[in-house]
């Protein structure tokens, strides 16, 4: 097929849009949206200056201007403008500027509409504020479905994490907590709040990877009207939360810029519109959750060590299913009798085998993955306990159950972990390279090691070399 050809079609297939423009501002290519935001003709476009094509965006929010004044790129940026027909939009941007032998020649930007997102949040925004306040300004709901009495199970480790988070609920401190997914991190905090004097005040939670960071900031702080085009006077989750309890989860998502801004209100509890001038104080206890040990978030620069140590002022860390087994038969028969009231069945209990099953299982996904996992089971249960057979539907490629048994590894005994491991991995070396019949190239690339790498190895372990005929 033509180059061209697949060219044109990899690009018409694309919801993205692309802008190209030279060093003068002047648009030489364009790809419109799949949602056509721009409001415009791909060929009108073309030839014409950027702010003659969006007449409303001014130099200090283009992007693209941006990057050809500093020449470096600009990633993952919100855009909020009016467009060519006089609409409103938001879109969600990553220019690159473009060089020629050292010399800036001009600018290319992707781009995707990111309206139907900052229209959801707004509504979002609107609807909390509607649940969190009656119309007498009085605050209603507080937000949370669960209390300390949900947390099922009996293990040591549980019991000890629910004694903790009774001591410091009634705190004003923040609080930090670490568990795996599906460990029930939001079930812990909530229960926290309704054991708190806050608990008539609002409980309100926000995934901080569930949105863009300029869209997450507004949704925190709030907007005054006119800090972008179309933006209006709203509250965000921090003065929603006023006197209750803000709990970020995946706190790890957040940007370094916003966590410094999340640290200030900590600091000093006052809060400040996105656009606005005016400072409003807030009482508001900060919960954040992430499912990354705290180390490797430091480690890695993921938070700011200060944010990091005013959070941890108290840590509460949530077990996974596999450091409380003994909890395993509870939570089974409270999920089948979750189930059994939704779905107005009787199933009395597991088999033998499933009970033995679940007791050797991994459990990567936690308390949830057994809760989906006995659902699923539940809806296609004949009898009156859930078989293996039953369980063979959880999966959500309808094939093979997702979970397995845990194996457990032989101890080399008598010739030490090292030689153990040694011999583990000549053994793996020597099967890629009769696999690759005996291309190392081949063999390194099927390994995901550099050839370089596995001539060493072939080296160190005592291998015969293998050769490198093409494929």
């Amino acid at each position: 097929m033509d180059q061209s050809k697949i060219k044109q079609l990899i690009l018409d297939r694309l919801e993205e849009g692309i802008i190209v423009l030279d060093a003068d501002l002047t648009i030489t290519f364009y790809k419109a949206a799949s949602t056509e935001i721009t409001g415009f003709d791909p060929d009108e476009a073309v030839g014409e200056n950027l702010f003659k094509v969006f007449p409303h965006l001014d130099k200090d929010h283009s992007t693209f201007y941006k990057a050809l004044t500093t020449g470096k790129p600009v990633i993952d940026q919100v855009q909020n403008y009016v467009n060519y027909k006089g609409k409103s939009v938001s879109i969600l941007s990553t220019t690159i500027p473009v060089f020629d032998n050292g010399e800036l020649v001009g600018a290319f930007e992707i781009f995707k509409d990111l309206t139907t997102v900052r229209e959801l949040s707004e509504k979002v925004l609107m609807l909390q504020n509607e649940l969190y306040t009656k119309r007498d300004g009085h605050k209603a709901l507080n937000g949370t479905q669960y209390t300390i009495s949900d947390i099922v199970g009996e293990s040591t480790v549980l019991l000890e994490l629910k004694n903790k988070a009774k001591k410091v609920a009634n705190s004003n401190s923040p609080v930090f907590v670490y568990g795996e997914t599906g460990t029930g991190k939001e079930l812990v905090v909530q229960a926290m709040h309704n054991l708190s004097s806050r608990r008539s005040k609002p409980f309100i939670a926000q995934n901080c990877a569930a949105l863009p960071e300029n869209l997450l900031e507004s949704i925190l702080f709030g907007t005054a009207q006119g800090s972008f085009t179309g933006a209006k006077d709203r509250p965000g989750l921090f003065e929603l939360a006023d006197g209750g309890t803000l709990f970020l989860d995946e706190i790890n998502s957040m940007n370094l810029e916003l966590q410094s801004k999340l640290l200030r209100v900590i600091q000093d509890g006052v809060i400040r519109r996105i656009g606005g001038s005016d400072t409003k104080e807030v009482n508001v206890r900060i919960i954040a959750a992430s499912n990354m040990e705290p180390n490797m978030m430091l480690e890695h620069n993921i938070i700011r060590p200060d944010l990091f140590y005013r959070l941890n002022v108290i840590y509460l860390y949530v077990p996974s299913l596999r450091e409380r087994k003994e909890d395993i038969p509870i939570l089974t028969n409270h999920f089948i009798k979750v189930f059994n009231q939704k779905m107005n069945k009787n199933i009395k209990g597991v088999t033998r085998e499933v009970h033995d099953r679940f007791l050797n299982s991994d459990w990567s996904g936690n308390v949830r993955e057994l809760e989906n996992m006995i659902e699923s089971a539940m809806n296609f249960t004949d009898g009156d306990h859930i078989a293996l057979t039953d369980l063979q539907y959880y999966s959500i490629f309808g094939q093979t159950p997702v979970f397995k048994e845990k194996e457990k590894p032989e101890i080399p005994r008598g010739v030490g972990l090292k030689n153990a491991v040694e011999e583990y991995e000549k053994s793996v070396i020597i099967s890629a390279i009769d696999e690759a019949g005996g291309n190392c190239a081949k063999a390194a690339r099927m390994l995901k090691i550099p050839k370089q790498t596995l001539h060493g190895k072939l080296k160190r372990l005592g291998i015969k070399s293998c050769g490198e005929e093409s494929e």
